[in-house]
């Protein structure tokens, strides 16, 4: 991609009304745009982030055997009310609208309804268990509190994940194997070392559920973290009866705020019960199926790796992340040999499977140079006067700033091991 080709740019304010680091940082540098309160569009660099973040779930998920569908976002009132999570006494965050043809639906806020209602028409007997399906889809919640950027939005992108068991030790299986995947991810994401499974409220099958956060001073909770365990309490369920169930000590653990990336649940038969999703056992005995339901919304992550990662210049990525590994910068002071070689460059590293991301605009260097680091590429190759009479080009890494001078012989190979 060339700047010149991309449609987007950079700007010096976010709008005066946008009070979240990540949200400014990403509109600033042309990466999302903002709708309205809470909801946001991803431009073509915002986008290719999302879809990064969404690739490592993605293969994480299909590591420990999910199977990937999609489901509708309009919902079928009749379901919801069997679980009571319908009336907007129980359930304050919906959307809800009227069809011409008559009759209510609502936009979803989760999926454990209908999908439980696909699964029981596949699911009859022991030989059909277990199984795990998700999902990434957009989710609709009509949040008051919507001043978080993508972190909090009133429609986000979620994958969520459901299994499905014969046993609640059946189930364990599936829970430790979505437990140990989502911290496969976040070192994956590059914040594996400051995201801490805590346990929470919310468990309907055993007495916590467990929420994945990640240390921030942008954070809405509080957690009391055990750090030679990596673990860490919410202080919703912070009591002496808890600490004992969880064999922690309240003289080891360390508050810290932090924000949520993830969570995972067990169901138990809550929604099974109601929904009919039964199976026959070896025996012919009829049972309910034992259920867990595990999110983690990449959009949110999105937000907090700009919130995390970034610093006083603008956004960082990690490599896999980034919408580009390499930012090309040609430097041509007017020089049309600079720019020959950079043009020759882009191709050639084209040609070898990377994707850059070239500025080949004629603006002043001190533009492109602070461009580049409000985009937060994690790879700057520099191509000027300076480096052609030196016989290379300059990289330059964001996070650290140290530069080095490549060989024109070896950019090749650099890029490919950077």
């Amino acid at each position: 991609m060339r700047h010149t080709h991309l449609f987007t740019k950079t700007r010096k304010n976010a709008p005066k009304d946008e009070v979240a680091k990540n949200a400014q940082l990403l509109i600033r540098a042309g990466y999302i745009h903002k709708e309205m309160a809470g909801v946001y569009s991803y431009l073509p660099l915002g986008l290719r982030v999302l879809r990064n973040i969404e690739a490592i779930i993605r293969d994480e998920m299909n590591r420990i055997g999910g199977q990937e569908i999609i489901m509708t976002a309009l919902q079928d009132k009749t379901i919801w009310e069997r679980t009571d999570r319908w009336d907007d006494s129980k359930v304050d965050i919906w959307f809800k609208t009227i069809f011409k043809s008559g009759g209510e639906t609502g936009l979803a806020i989760t999926h454990e309804e209908p999908l439980t209602r696909i699964m029981s028409s596949f699911i009859s007997s022991y030989r059909d268990l277990p199984c795990m399906v998700y999902q990434f889809q957009t989710k609709f919640r009509n949040e008051m509190r919507a001043k978080s950027g993508i972190m909090r939005g009133k429609e986000f992108l979620m994958k969520d994940l459901y299994s499905f068991a014969q046993s609640p030790d059946e189930h364990e299986a599936q829970y430790q194997a979505v437990r140990e995947a989502y911290v496969r991810i976040f070192d994956r994401l590059g914040i594996g070392a400051i995201t801490y499974p805590t346990f929470a409220s919310g468990g309907i099958f055993a007495p916590f559920s467990e929420e994945f956060q990640t240390i921030s001073d942008a954070g809405e909770d509080l957690i009391y973290v055990h750090e030679e365990k990596k673990i860490a309490v919410n202080k919703e369920v912070l009591d002496p009866d808890n600490l004992a169930k969880l064999g922690l000590k309240r003289d080891d653990l360390v508050e810290k705020k932090a924000i949520e990336v993830g969570n995972i649940f067990h169901l138990g038969t809550k929604f099974s019960e109601p929904l009919g999703l039964l199976y026959r056992d070896e025996s012919g005995v009829t049972r309910p199926v034992v259920m867990g339901s595990y999110g983690i919304g990449p959009s949110r992550v999105m937000g907090v790796l700009a919130e995390v990662l970034s610093d006083e210049k603008g956004l960082c990525w990690p490599r896999k992340i980034s919408p580009y590994p390499v930012h090309l910068i040609a430097i041509t002071g007017g020089n049309d040999l600079v720019h020959k070689e950079a043009e020759r460059l882009y191709e050639l590293i084209r040609e070898s499977g990377i994707d850059p991301l070239y500025d080949d605009r004629d603006v002043r260097a001190g533009e492109k140079f602070a461009d580049s680091d409000l985009l937060g590429i994690p790879l700057r190759i520099v191509v000027s006067e300076k480096t052609m009479a030196a016989g290379g080009v300059e990289a330059i890494d964001r996070k650290t700033g140290s530069s080095t001078l490549i060989p024109e012989s070896g950019i090749i190979e650099y890029l490919h091991e950077a």
